[in-house]
């Protein structure tokens, strides 16, 4: 059986205190501890009954022990004692721990069943440890007793003080709020069990926010202390509240938290305006609705409970001014509500009342919460523009009014008090075909161009007045002149007329409908009337018919037209209008007669279409144009053939002998400085006479040479010709840059007044060849007599 037991020393009696043991008597006849079957060992079935009538002495209860937490010494705490009946003290039996900390926080003699605590305990972490033990054999390893669970308990001691988890507090409570209004309740925790001793017993009081506010010592609920509490005086408070443990008493851990009290806003402070009178002035010239002024009244609230409403209550400018109220900064705004004069009335007065919109009942006797102020305001003189009286005209002329007729009377006048004399005159963008002209004194508006109401309708004018002495003041009036219509315009066919007749239609068919139109717009509407034409009122083919609805219909007179007889008619049509004086015009319609069939269906109405065979059908006409086209097809390869064959000689390059004078003095040019002329299109007669692709990155810098050749000599070399059109294009083109490598293809040999310079004949000439003729041809070719050595009469060089 299970026994156990604890050692007493001093050391844990000192520093833990005495541990309850459990003492209980266990009946041997159940053999059940902890609610676990004992086993029987061998050698015991036969003496059971026997024993089952014996008593035997009862053991230790042993399943709970008890250690305090926060143990500080340096050996291991004793926990308790585990002991088997079995065991004789010879060592023979092993005790075995396992659970919950077991061989971490707790240790077991396994020889004595001593058990131990190797670890600091707290009960905040863990309240108490389940474990298991069990005595075995130690030769061979079997169980001597059943194993069995224990508890052991940590008892708590006070090591953890009082916290405030949601602190610091913030919290707001009315202004002027009677004595024991609530504020906020603040709590605190104390982590020690609550159910063992004092440890967790928390009672609260404050330290700082006296005499303002109180706390209840039990429930931490804080109230105000004082009455008459005033924002305006002072708005914050900080208070300090402390929870102690153990009931308060003498020794127990305290915490602190903070909480931040503010006192709300209440309207409690009636407005008043800082000065009871004020004095504005505004100029006559100020707009509708333009600022005068702004007044305010003072209020100490804050928020709602600071709004203001202004009015005017009193004053002889309640209809000419206004009060507005500023939302975000609580003033009055005085505005103009209607036009100022000077002249009229120079001053006025008025009086303001500022008040609080929202009130509250338990302080009206703080009131009234409204004041009043007055208000001076002088109205200041200006230099007015001119006043047109009526401030808009509206004036009705008829179209052909004649030119110079006065159709309206301006009027303006000077508002001031001087009356100065006033010019008028028409703001030309809005006449700019200058209809219209007004004289500068009398105001007279007259017409100075030929109206038409077709053209324009409606004109827009602005007259302009002038003071003469201040000609920087300008009035303006707007005049709306419609023009009235009269009838001066014929009605003329809405369109082109252009209708047909088949052959074999009969007497009275409709051929063609016709309408008109007129740009005059009478007051009883259009109305036209339609008739043949006095020449062709006895017309045989066609007739008329007015249909009194501004339409006409053309019928056939008589049946058996003839394409090839007349297949065209010219019927001229009389159209009259309704004016007064009535007016009329002509208008052609033209008839085609055309071939059609049975159905009435238009086939042709080409005359020319009749000389053709009758037998020939559409499809011949097609086969005849296809083969029309495949003619002229061929006609245009063999000529581009023939073009082909006519491409100049090219003669081969041993005979192409011709030499560039090139000038060595100018800059590189780029790619085309070797370009040159085609030798080939030389020799071709007619690429002399074509215009030559334009050269676009040089410009000649030479004059052609034709002036030193005779034209008689070179009338018939195509060369000659050639380089003349060449140089005449160069000469021409002014965009081209200038040239780089200068290539002249001047006319030289036979017929040249240079005659040949080429050095392929130097080999027949003479050494001591003269070259002074080189100085008669003038300054361009200086440097060429220079390098043969010519002088000139004097001796010197030339």
């Amino acid at each position: 059986m299970w026994t156990s037991g604890r050692m007493s020393n001093a050391k844990n009696l000192l520093g833990l205190g005495i541990s309850l043991y459990f003492w209980g008597l266990m009946d041997l006849t159940t053999t059940v501890l902890s609610g676990s079957a004992r086993p029987l060992t061998e050698g015991q079935d036969d003496n059971l009954s026997d024993k089952l009538h014996q008593r035997m002495k009862r053991s230790w209860v042993w399943n709970q022990f008890f250690v305090l937490e926060e143990y500080t010494g340096t050996d291991p705490l004793y926990v308790g004692k585990l002991h088997s009946d079995m065991d004789r003290g010879d060592g023979s039996i092993k005790y075995i721990l396992s659970g919950e900390g077991a061989g971490i926080v707790f240790t077991i003699d396994d020889t004595t069943g001593d058990i131990h605590a190797i670890q600091r305990l707290d009960r905040e972490e863990r309240s108490q440890y389940t474990l298991r033990a069990q005595a075995l054999d130690r030769r061979t390893g079997r169980p001597m007793e059943p194993e069995s669970e224990f508890i052991i308990k940590i008892q708590d001691i006070n090591d953890n003080e009082p916290k405030f988890l949601d602190g610091p507090y913030v919290a707001s409570v009315p202004e002027m709020s009677p004595v024991g209004t609530s504020v906020i309740q603040v709590t605190a925790t104390d982590a020690d069990d609550p159910t063992y001793g004092n440890s967790a017993r928390v009672v609260y009081s404050i330290l700082q926010g006296q005499p303002y506010f109180s706390v209840d010592s039990r429930t931490g609920l804080i109230r105000t202390a004082l009455m008459n509490m005033d924002r305006e005086a002072k708005e914050y408070y900080e208070v300090i509240i402390q929870a102690k443990d153990m009931g308060g008493q003498l020794g127990g851990l305290a915490g602190t938290t903070t909480v931040n009290i503010t006192l709300s806003d209440v309207n409690d402070n009636p407005p008043r305006f800082p000065q009871k009178h004020y004095q504005m002035s505004v100029l006559e010239s100020a707009p509708v609705s333009s600022t005068v002024g702004r007044v305010v009244a003072k209020d100490l609230d804050e928020g709602i409970n600071a709004e203001m409403k202004y009015s005017l209550v009193d004053g002889d400018g309640l209809d000419v001014f206004d009060i507005n109220t500023d939302p975000n900064y609580q003033v009055g705004i005085i505005t103009v509500r209607k036009p100022l004069s000077f002249e009229s009335k120079k001053s006025y007065t008025l009086k303001v009342e500022g008040a609080n919109p929202h009130l509250e009942m338990r302080f009206l006797n703080l009131g009234p919460f409204r004041d009043t102020t007055t208000v001076h305001i002088s109205v200041e003189d200006v230099d007015e523009p001119p006043v047109f009286e009526p401030s808009f005209y509206f004036v009705e002329v008829p179209e052909d009014v004649e030119i110079g007729t006065t159709i309206q009377i301006i009027s303006a006048k000077d508002p001031d008090v001087t009356n100065n004399s006033i010019r008028y005159s028409i703001d030309r963008s809005s006449d700019p075909g200058r209809f219209f002209y007004v004289d500068i004194t009398s105001g007279a508006l007259m017409t100075a161009r030929p109206l038409d109401r077709e053209d324009v309708s409606w004109h827009n004018i602005t007259v302009l007045a002038v003071e003469l002495n201040n000609p920087s003041q300008v009035g303006s009036v707007s005049v709306t002149v419609k023009v009235l219509d009269v009838n001066d315009n014929a009605p003329e066919f809405a369109r082109f007329y252009e209708g047909f007749v088949c052959e074999n239609a009969k007497a009275g068919q409709l051929i063609q409908t016709v309408s008109a139109i007129d740009r005059d717009d009478p007051q009883e509407g259009q109305h036209f009337y339609y008739s043949l034409a006095p020449e062709a009122a006895n017309n045989p083919n066609f007739t008329l018919r007015d249909n009194q609805d501004n339409t006409a219909w053309i019928l056939t007179r008589r049946s058996g037209f003839r394409q090839h007889e007349q297949n065209i008619f010219y019927l001229p049509i009389l159209i009259s209008d309704n004016g007064r004086p009535v007016l009329s015009s002509t208008g052609t319609l033209t008839v085609h007669v055309c071939s059609c069939d049975d159905d009435g269906m238009v086939m042709s109405c080409n005359a020319e279409a009749y000389v053709l065979p009758v037998s020939l059908s559409r499809g011949a006409l097609i086969a005849i144009l296809a083969c029309i086209f495949v003619l002229l097809v061929l006609v245009l390869l063999i000529l581009s053939m023939r073009r082909q064959r006519k491409q100049p000689y090219i003669i081969d390059e041993e005979e192409n002998i011709h030499e560039n004078i090139v000038r060595y003095d100018d800059e590189g040019g780029g790619e085309e400085d070797t370009e040159a002329f085609d030798i080939a299109a030389m020799w071709n007669p007619r690429e002399a006479q074509l215009v030559v692709k334009n050269r676009q990155d040089m410009l000649p810098e030479i004059e052609s040479l034709s002036r030193y050749v005779p034209q008689a000599c070179v009338m018939d070399n195509n060369v000659h010709n050639y380089v003349l059109a060449k140089l005449y294009e160069a000469d021409m083109d002014l965009w081209a840059p200038p040239f780089d490598s200068l290539q002249t293809y001047m006319f030289e040999g036979n017929g040249s007044v240079a005659e040949s310079l080429s050095s392929l004949q130097s080999v027949t000439t003479d050494s001591d060849q003269s070259y002074d003729y080189l100085t008669d041809w003038g300054p361009r070719f200086k440097k060429l007599a220079e390098m043969y050595g010519a002088t000139d009469s004097s001796g010197a060089l030339w």
